[in-house]
């Protein structure tokens, strides 16, 4: 018989980054949850988490947590609406630019939202996915398509992306004149992980596809502002600017340059009723503001 608790005290030490703060959101002390993981690897007879820091899950610790998802999911599933007086939170690994243009209308598309407490775990759209592989999550926004194993995807539309910089940035750097040297400009980028950049650099300029200068800015509506303060170039959405390009306050690097980057919804096969009606409303909001594959 699976020991719950103990599987309660792993996550809760993953997703708090150590056992000070799992002990706190558990109302227990810290030695108590020490124990319970001790006393889960001494029945399974193998660690399920590495001390370090952060502490990391071993293989089989991200095999517990996956399955701890999963029965979660499953009781949700059991009760009856009426029945679930309380709210149930629900963690969702998303990349910042869906979160920060079109998440939330999709979120109140829902009708059972005023039921759910959500925790968003950001994530670049290329690894995002490794949360669901971990067990952190309930579902995933990311661009990855094969599913989790336990998992199932499906498509949500392509997310647009140009390569946009302020008028001031263009002229300063002559690129109407001649765009050779664009690798050795200072670009934006989300996070380490961001490879949006070279992918554009891949395309435009192959023999030179690493940017050899990066201001870092790990906020999507921060990363716009640099833009327009014409302090880096970078790859934006085009959703999230539209007005500014409008306007003519953002121009494209590389006129006619684009890049786009398909959009995934991952969940766990035991999905829940709430669940499935909140990736419907996902579903439905994608369609209204991502270009379908292929356009």
């Amino acid at each position: 018989m699976m020991d719950y608790r103990a599987l309660e005290a792993l996550v809760a030490v993953l997703e708090c980054r150590g056992f000070e703060r799992a002990a706190q959101r558990l109302n227990v002390s810290q030695s108590a949850v020490s124990q319970r993981i001790r006393q889960l690897e001494f029945r399974l007879g193998q660690p399920v988490l590495l001390r370090t820091s952060p502490p990391r899950l071993t293989d089989l610790g991200q095999r517990l947590t996956n399955h701890l998802q999963q029965v979660q999911q499953l009781e949700q599933g059991l009760l009856l609406p009426q029945e679930s007086a309380e709210s149930v939170k629900i963690r969702l690994a998303v990349n910042a630019d869906t979160l920060d243009t079109w998440l939330a209308p999709a979120l109140l598309r829902c009708d059972d939202y005023v039921q759910m407490d959500f925790d968003f775990v950001v994530e670049d759209q290329d690894v995002g996915l490794k949360r669901m592989r971990n067990g952190e999550v309930m579902a995933c926004i990311c661009a990855t398509a094969a599913p989790v194993n336990g998992g199932l995807s499906q498509p949500l539309g392509v997310m647009r992306y140009r390569a946009l910089a302020s008028p001031e940035f263009i002229l300063r750097h002559q690129l109407k004149r001649s765009q050779k040297a664009i690798a050795q400009l200072p670009c934006l980028i989300f996070s380490g992980d961001d490879r949006l950049q070279h992918r554009f650099l891949q395309s435009v300029s192959p023999e030179q596809a690493e940017p050899q200068r990066t201001h870092q800015c790990p906020s999507s509506g921060g990363f716009v502002r640099m833009a327009l303060a014409g302090i880096g170039y970078g790859m934006i959405p085009q959703v999230q600017v539209a007005e500014h390009i409008k306007s003519g306050e953002l121009r494209d690097v590389v006129p006619g340059y684009h890049l786009d980057v398909p959009l995934y919804w991952h969940y766990w096969q035991t999905e829940s009723l709430l669940l499935k009606s909140l990736r419907s409303a996902v579903v439905a909001e994608a369609k209204k503001i991502l270009l379908p594959a292929g356009k």
